[in-house]
């Protein structure tokens, strides 16, 4: 009797420990007020010891590659320790994001992982989890105006910003101009993201120098954050403002040289804008055009001579590095930062961990992304 009743112990135990397994992801949709879609992932050849802990993961949205890569290394690096994970997608819809917190919290996650779609609308979100015992990490987009985030996980914004700077710096070879002047266009980030505006400081702190003695002249004359930014990182906002650029101050045969661009999805759009009035032909050649993320399809355009250049921020790590800082927090152990005076959200600074990024073109993609396993080369095919 005792056997059999120590082998139906054993039986509810495994059955437990399989049902604990599974990933239960918000997909929400754009249309329809951001209606959600629940759907069960299976993660077959993921061990789970399952130590009773969830941990909630917001992501933005689910049309840029590498938020769908960042979450999906998150679940598993987390399901590997142990934890339950509930990922969701608000389709950068706030109100969706801020209502899929706030359900976290009712539901007793213990932990909130969050990349924000606006830096300012989580003040009350972050107050309701603090109030719950429910730590935050602000993950690659900075929490504003609240004391309540914990700690910021994120890659070094304004050094890829001074990336951006420095390679159009030397693809122009500006440090010899020589009286030459070359034509280039601004595109920053959303105003509501940190990482925008401190991309774009980074950035400038590389170019205003050559705008101001002239090696650069913005045609447009568009040169302050607020005219340059593009809402939610949004492409087809880039493609038409790109559109109204071009016909307004370049029909009269002046050529775009350059387009500082801080985004890959911006780029795509620029491009596209560049290509509808004959760029990327003998007699009008592609400009040089920067960008961020490293996408598959950038890659791809990379490969086939329209973006130049683009940065690569290994969500791997960043996921990894967020893991950790989970994993220390809720065992009550010392987190590992390297940064406590940059990232000041209004309230208080941040304890924050910085990853490094890494500028990427035709020269070493292949051994920087393909190699390092980030993409399949079958992938660029």
């Amino acid at each position: 009797m005792k056997k059999k009743f120590m082998a139906m112990l054993l039986s509810m135990s495994l059955l437990g420990t399989v049902g604990g397994c599974g990933i239960t992801t918000d997909i929400n949709e754009a249309t329809g007020g951001g209606k959600a879609e629940s759907v069960e992932t299976g993660t077959e050849g993921v061990e789970n010891t399952d130590n009773g802990k969830t941990i909630g993961i917001l992501m933005p949205t689910k049309s840029s590659e590498r938020w769908i890569n960042d979450g999906n290394d998150m679940v598993e690096e987390l399901q590997k320790l142990g934890y339950k994970t509930d990922l969701q997608y608000a389709e950068d819809i706030v109100e969706t994001q801020v209502s899929q917190a706030e359900n976290l919290i009712t539901k007793g996650v213990d932990c909130l992982v969050i990349a924000n779609i606006d830096g300012e609308a989580l003040t009350d979100v972050c107050q309701k989890a603090h109030d719950s015992g429910i730590p935050v990490v602000a993950y690659d987009r900075l929490i504003k105006n609240t004391e309540y985030v914990d700690y910021y996980i994120s890659f070094d914004n304004t050094l890829v910003g001074v990336q951006i700077g420095e390679y159009i710096e030397e693809a122009l070879n500006l440090k010899n101009a020589n009286g030459q002047s070359y034509n280039i266009e601004l595109f920053a980030g959303s105003p509501d993201d940190n990482n925008a505006h401190m991309l774009y400081d980074g950035a400038m702190s590389v170019l205003q120098q050559y705008i101001d003695n002239g090696s650069l002249v913005v045609v447009s004359g568009q040169t302050d954050f607020d005219t340059v930014c593009t809402l939610r990182w949004d492409g087809a906002l880039a493609q038409s403002r790109m559109e109204n650029i071009l016909t307004a101050n370049y029909s009269s045969g002046k050529k775009v040289d350059a387009v500082f661009s801080s985004y890959d999805g911006l780029s795509r759009g620029i491009v596209e804008a560049l290509r509808s009035v004959g760029y990327g032909t003998a007699d009008l050649p592609w400009p040089v055009i920067t960008g961020q993320d490293a996408e598959t399809a950038t890659i791809k355009s990379i490969i086939s001579g329209e973006q130049t250049q683009t940065i690569f921020k290994d969500t791997r790590e960043l996921a990894s590095r967020a893991v950790k800082t989970v994993d220390s927090i809720l065992k009550g152990e010392e987190v590992e930062v390297n940064d406590t005076e940059t990232y000041d959200n209004g309230v208080k600074v941040i304890p924050s961990y910085l990853c490094t990024p890494i500028s990427v073109d035709i020269n070493n993609y292949k051994e920087v992304l393909v190699d390092s396993g980030y993409i399949e080369e079958s992938e660029l095919n």
